[in-house]
């Protein structure tokens, strides 16, 4: 036999197929060493459903786990529960806590604090918190990058690394800390000019604008978009106390990300509510408000 024949005959003997809980006879149940399925009850219809694949090492962390550990920052710093609610399909589960001091931003533009713990139940993250401040007026989600100060922690999902009050009380540091900086900031982006034409370089810098040779429909949405960030600097009332500010161009990107931008449906998100806050979680979103949040403060 030729050694090109013989490998060939290797290949299809060692042909991929796919394993599955179907019924189908020509499916695959197969163990696999070292990996286990993630399982959740699903709280509507009874039924139990796979959520994802981990390790021998995965430690679940229940939801009543969850809101317990934000249950103890009540005690410690007076915040209170504000929303709660699961994505892609009971995968990942949020919670949030809003802190009782507010910001002032240059004693016109109000922002809360907010500590979200995020948790995973499939293995795509570990459980985390997540500083974020909210602007009143519009509910922009801030996510900004600050040299001095991180908005985020995590806690792998190990015996280790049970839930316990000092990840409690880590997170309610991280907060004021967060908030401070930010502050600081916020300040001074708001006593900082910005025109309209500064403003449209800005905006050149975070959307840059397609090829010459992209097509129609491209470059119509690429105008569309501008036409929406010029509207939200120069005439929406969201922005009318901070007009002319760097504060206000930031606050123009965040509004246009967390209220105007493209959304895309599917499996796990079947209507706009859904598929928007999807969006603002996404690493696209939180990463581009980053940026922005670094060069309006540059």
């Amino acid at each position: 036999m030729t050694p090109r024949r013989l490998a060939l005959n290797i290949l299809r003997r060692a042909q991929l197929r796919v394993a599955s809980t179907g019924t189908d006879a020509n499916e695959l149940h197969l163990p696999v060493n070292g990996k286990y399925a993630t399982v959740r009850t699903n709280p509507f219809n009874g039924q139990r459903e796979p959520l994802g694949v981990v390790g021998k090492v995965y430690q679940p962390i229940q939801n009543e786990e969850h809101t317990e550990l934000l249950n103890q920052l009540v005690d410690q710093s007076g915040a209170h529960f504000e929303t709660a609610g699961s994505l892609r399909g009971g995968r990942e589960v949020f919670v949030t806590m809003k802190l009782p001091e507010h910001m002032l931003v240059g004693d016109v533009d109000r922002v809360d604090l907010y500590i979200a713990a995020m948790n995973s139940h499939d293995g795509s993250a570990p459980f985390r918190f997540v500083v974020t401040p909210i602007r009143v007026v519009c509910a922009n989600t801030q996510r900004a990058a600050l040299n001095n100060a991180v908005s985020t922690f995590s806690i792998r999902h190990t015996r280790s690394a049970k839930s316990n009050i000092e990840a409690a009380r880590q997170a309610l540091n991280l907060a004021f800390n967060f908030q401070d900086q930010f502050q600081l900031a916020a300040e001074q982006m708001i006593q900082q000019t910005m025109a309209e034409d500064h403003f449209r370089t800005y905006i050149d810098k975070l959307f840059p604008a397609p090829s010459k040779d992209a097509t129609t429909r491209v470059h119509d949405t690429y105008r569309e978009k501008r036409n929406t960030l010029d509207f939200l600097f120069t005439d929406a009332s969201t922005n009318a106390p901070i007009r002319g500010t760097r504060w206000a161009g930031y606050q123009a990107v965040t509004e246009y990300i967390d209220h105007y931008a493209p959304t895309q449906r599917n499996q796990w998100a079947d209507n706009e509510n859904t598929a928007r806050a999807l969006s603002s979680l996404g690493k696209n979103s939180v990463n581009l408000k980053h940026q922005a949040f670094a060069l309006a403060n540059s």
